[in-house]
């Protein structure tokens, strides 16, 4: 018979997503006349960028030609993508990457997930807490993170608590981990570090030859000159650092997929033995056994990101998600509500009033403001006693959620 990855049965019972959609269906079930607001999944609803639509439009068209036809494309990336990514990602920040440091693949949470298979199963693992539900999921499937305990931390994870009390800047720990997942600007909070801040942190990962999982899905969405967009703009980092990044939130590219993951030349993890092994070239490896590419059309899009239109195009649409966070602080604060992110982010991090549970709140604010959001206790431990919005509605659905949340609230 075949043997199941007992691992797996260690996970709660389903993805925090799926329970949230579980309770919006039995509200509609009930409420059929209701009309919901979304604000909780972080999807978009804007459309494609044209320029993308058109180079999607233009690669779809050298696929019918036997001329300009492409079949299998490099497991790496397409260099044209790759070299658009370097030229306008990195190099006006200083940073310098050769093009087979850079991955292209169907996206961050695809990546994340996947860097796992070239790390042993018995390395420490390091989260700031509340934080992604993938990067500690992931780890619980190959047997990494423990066995989850009644507090509802994994026993073999380091949490480092993220929360108003120490601003959302998680202290240094005092003792060694392995690999140390960071995600700036923060998904679920849509806090971010200053330089000094991360800096700190390389230098700990320096030190303690820690690798660090730098998720910057979201740095599109910084606005603040002085906040970095890349941990590489941070001396040292190319020794201790992979980075990941999306097209999804950036771009709109939740349905198309595709994003990149850079791994350092210089980056290197040990054997047993101490035997240090180039990273880049395990993953090279993992791309080149596991994953096919992301398909011909989808980096042609990718690519028009960078052209002159699409660069406009694209910084409108982030423009209009910014928008759509300062109409949501303005209006939640204007509740009552204590509310952070939503200034380099499109996530607000609301703490709910007079202290009442994540789930609680987010099915109370579901059936008496007819509004959707994500329980922060699903983000991690630390995240009790929050909720999560998202700037990524339609305008109007966001004036009008902060209407009924404050006649709701008052």
């Amino acid at each position: 018979m075949a043997l199941v990855n007992e691992h797996f049965l260690k996970l709660p019972g389903s993805y925090l997503f799926s329970d949230i959609a579980k309770k919006i269906n039995t509200f509609k079930v009930t409420h059929p006349k209701q009309d919901l607001i979304r604000l909780g999944i972080g999807d978009v609803t804007q459309p494609l960028a044209p320029a993308c639509i058109e180079a999607m439009h233009k690669a779809v068209d050298e696929m019918a030609k036997k001329e300009t036809f492409r079949g299998y494309g490099p497991e790496q990336g397409y260099d044209f993508l790759i070299e658009a990514i370097i030229k306008n990602d990195y190099t006006p920040r200083g940073i310098q990457l050769s093009n087979s440091e850079v991955f292209v693949s169907d996206g961050a949470k695809s990546d994340t997930g996947n860097i796992g298979d070239i790390l042993r199963h018995d390395n420490s693992i390091g989260v700031t807490d509340p934080i992604y539900p993938v990067y500690i999921d992931s780890n619980v499937m190959v047997g990494r993170a423990g066995v989850l305990q009644e507090d509802g931390k994994w026993s073999n994870v380091v949490y480092i608590p993220c929360t108003s009390e120490n601003d959302f800047i998680p202290e240094i720990p005092d003792k060694r981990i392995d690999i140390l997942y960071l995600c700036y600007p923060n998904n679920p909070t849509g806090t971010t570090l200053t330089k000094e801040q991360l800096k700190n942190w390389v230098d700990y990962a320096l030190e303690n030859d820690t690798l660090i999982l730098f998720d910057a899905a979201y740095e599109a969405y910084i606005q603040d000159p002085e906040i970095p967009h890349s941990i590489y703009e941070i001396k040292g980092a190319k020794k201790c650092a992979i980075e990941f990044r999306s097209f999804s939130k950036t771009a709109g590219f939740t349905g198309v997929r595709c994003g990149y993951t850079v791994v350092p030349k210089e980056l290197t993890g040990a054997t047993l033995t101490g035997e240090r092994i180039s990273l880049n070239s395990l993953w090279n490896r993992r791309q080149t056994t596991k994953f096919n590419g992301t398909s011909y059309i989808t980096q042609r899009a990718a690519e028009a990101i960078y052209s002159p239109a699409g660069k406009e195009q694209i910084k409108q649409t982030v423009n209009y998600y910014m928008s759509n966070a300062k109409i949501m602080k303005e209006g939640l604060e204007a509740a009552g509500l204590k509310v952070f992110g939503g200034k380099n982010a499109p996530y607000l991090w609301v703490k709910n009033p007079k202290g009442i549970g994540s789930w609680r709140f987010f099915e109370q604010m579901l059936y008496e403001a007819n509004v959707v959001g994500t329980p922060g206790v699903g983000f991690g431990p630390s995240g009790e006693g929050y909720i999560r919005l998202t700037a990524f509605g339609e305008q109007n659905d966001c004036i009008e959620a902060m209407k009924r949340i404050k006649k709701w609230l008052k």
